[in-house]
């Protein structure tokens, strides 16, 4: 067993009239891809908020111990002077703005009162080569797709230092050639020993690139698998979302409410309105 960088212990996080966490725990390894996996609203996107400071210490129950430290984050800028760097699922760049800009918004370069922008331009085009852009970072982003503008936030956590990167559904508005290229490039970043959490419903991709899996379900974790030490595949994995066999893993799309829908390694609720 490699060093515990990560470790958040029953952590319990509530909303008014809702216990959206309880008693979570988890573990994450130095230098591994950890899956976060569960249905809408399982808690796994709360549970990154809470480690991210989004949610600040006090506002939850539980310790998070980050490389041997007990930290309580108040604001997100705590978590990423540790190197903990979160992605989420809607971009937050600014179209009108070139990638420089963009990677360095709220971490200029350069005095209070002067912004380097030589330094900017070149220390952005040096993160962007390292995700495989070859884009000039003084390209606006609304002049790149959203294949480009989501290895522009990875490049942005690099530039933050990041050691442990979480990617919230990083491909859920990727095509199938941008989608593979990520998960390759995470690939890539393992093997330079940086440490990953993916939040996904795409459990191909899950299968794909994680060393380990937890689950978490009606905001409790239920269990997690190691990947090389156990046979896992997509099956294995709804199984333990849904807490039951899935006997049909087509179902059809005319069942009742609440049916379970699986399509491509994704995992849904239809609810029939």
């Amino acid at each position: 067993m490699g060093k515990i960088l990560l470790e958040m212990k029953n952590i319990t996080k509530t909303f008014p009239g809702v216990k959206a966490l309880d008693n979570v725990n988890l573990q994450v390894e130095e230098g591994e891809i950890h899956a976060l996996v569960g249905e809408n609203g399982a808690g796994k996107s709360t549970l990154m908020n809470v480690l991210s400071g989004i949610y600040p210490y006090g506002s939850y129950e539980g310790d998070i111990v980050y490389n041997g430290e007990i930290c309580q984050f108040q604001k997100i800028t705590d978590s990423e002077k540790k190197g903990i760097v979160i992605i989420h699922q809607e971009l937050a760049l600014v179209p009108q703005m070139s990638i420089g800009e963009n990677m360095f918004l709220g971490n200029e370069r350069g005095k209070k009162s002067a912004i380097n922008w030589n330094e900017t331009y070149s220390e952005a085009d040096k993160y962007l080569k390292m995700v495989g852009l070859s884009e000039s970072s003084r390209v606006l982003i609304k002049d790149i797709g959203t294949g480009k503008q989501q290895l522009v936030e990875i490049a942005k956590a690099l530039a933050k230092n990041a050691k442990l990167l979480i990617l919230d559904e990083p491909t859920s508005s990727l095509n199938e050639t941008d989608s593979r290229a990520l998960l390759d490039l995470m690939l890539e970043f393992k093997k330079q020993g940086m440490t990953m959490i993916i939040i996904t419903h795409k459990l191909n991709e899950v299968v794909y690139v994680a060393d380990k899996i937890t689950v978490v379900r009606d905001g409790s974790t239920v269990e997690t698998m190691d990947c090389h030490t156990m046979e896992i595949n997509e099956d294995r994995i709804i199984r333990g979302m849904v807490g039951r066999e899935i006997t049909d893993r087509f179902p059809k799309r005319t069942g009742a409410d609440g049916d379970i829908v699986v399509n491509d390694g994704e995992i849904n609720m239809e609810v029939k309105n």
